[in-house]
């Protein structure tokens, strides 16, 4: 489960939201099924009314300050391929639709402030959407195997949101850009800083209750963001926990030969237990920016910096 929160998407969230209301709308506008803006209670709203109540929600807030943000609600395949064998296919729909209203108390909860207790605290619009498209950015697209704008394979079901910058009543600022700690706990509070790396971990601990989901531990925001940016020790604690994993993977149509690879590492001996336990601590392949959401430097090379040519 991936949990993206951006202030900027097709639109500056410094002005109104009629952009971003309208590219929202894309699939509408293709597709012979429409989906509609839905909020707290599942009760249904158009495009108009969500960029009105948007709009106007922005009371004490300045020029330059952020009116809006936008929420990124994405299962993984194998989370949608589950929802569908348990609801079917119109059911995953409506079940994801109540996962995102789940989600929002997460975030509201996330902020620790008073008064901000749960979704119905916040303003915000929710759309789903069936497919993702492929954009200039996409391999994909660079090495000409699809060209940009055509729909991505597999499940893509996903949610987008639109969360005002003020709270319900349009009194209490709330960006979940805020992650300060420092020093002064009591003002922290005050200005209510935002645990972006706990409200992602909420999303994946959510659907696993809600809907008895049972994912490898290779697979989990933990694993995957500890072994990107955690210490040695603490990758040394992730690798050890997988290690002694016995379930097995919950995809119900996992490819059989992998069935029969897998290894018992009950019953290993040392010498495969600790070439896996290697693999494990050994850093990640991929890019962390996906969970860190920092941008990657790259280092200049020994004598750039003074003009030296090593051909």
């Amino acid at each position: 489960m991936f949990l993206n929160i951006t202030d900027k998407n097709e639109a500056d969230n410094k002005g109104s939201s009629a952009k971003l209301v309208h590219y929202l709308g894309k699939e509408n506008r293709l597709e012979t099924s429409i989906e509609q803006w839905f909020g707290h209670d599942l009760q249904t709203f158009e495009s108009y009314q969500v960029r009105n109540l948007i709009d106007a929600n922005i009371a004490k807030l300045g020029h330059k300050d952020a009116k809006f943000f936008l929420l990124n609600i994405s299962p993984s395949q194998k989370e949608i391929v589950h929802l569908k064998s348990l609801f079917g296919e119109d059911g995953a729909k409506q079940e994801l639709k109540s996962f995102a209203v789940r989600i929002m108390d997460e975030y509201a909860r996330n902020f620790k402030r008073k008064g901000i207790e749960g979704n119905k605290d916040l303003l915000w619009f929710a759309k789903l959407e069936h497919h993702r498209y492929y954009t200039y950015k996409d391999k994909e697209v660079k090495n000409g195997r699809a060209k940009r704008g055509d729909q991505k394979p597999g499940e893509q079901m996903h949610i987008q949101v639109i969360i005002s910058r003020k709270d319900i009543t349009n009194r209490i600022k709330l960006s979940p850009k805020n992650n300060s700690r420092g020093n002064n706990v009591e003002h922290s509070k005050k200005v209510g800083q935002f645990d972006r790396v706990a409200f992602k971990a909420s999303g994946e601990r959510v659907f696993d209750e809600s809907y008895h989901f049972v994912r490898p531990v290779s697979e989990t925001f933990q694993y995957v963001n500890t072994r990107a940016n955690g210490s040695l020790a603490d990758r040394l604690a992730v690798a050890m926990q997988n290690l002694n994993k016995k379930s097995e993977p919950p995809f119900p149509q996992q490819d059989r030969q992998q069935r029969t690879e897998k290894i018992d590492l009950e019953n290993a001996d040392d010498k495969v237990r600790q070439n896996l336990l290697d693999t494990l601590l050994a850093k990640p392949e991929f890019d962390p920016m996906v969970l860190s959401g920092k941008k990657k430097r790259r280092k200049k090379r020994k004598g750039q910096d003074q003009g030296l040519n090593f051909n």
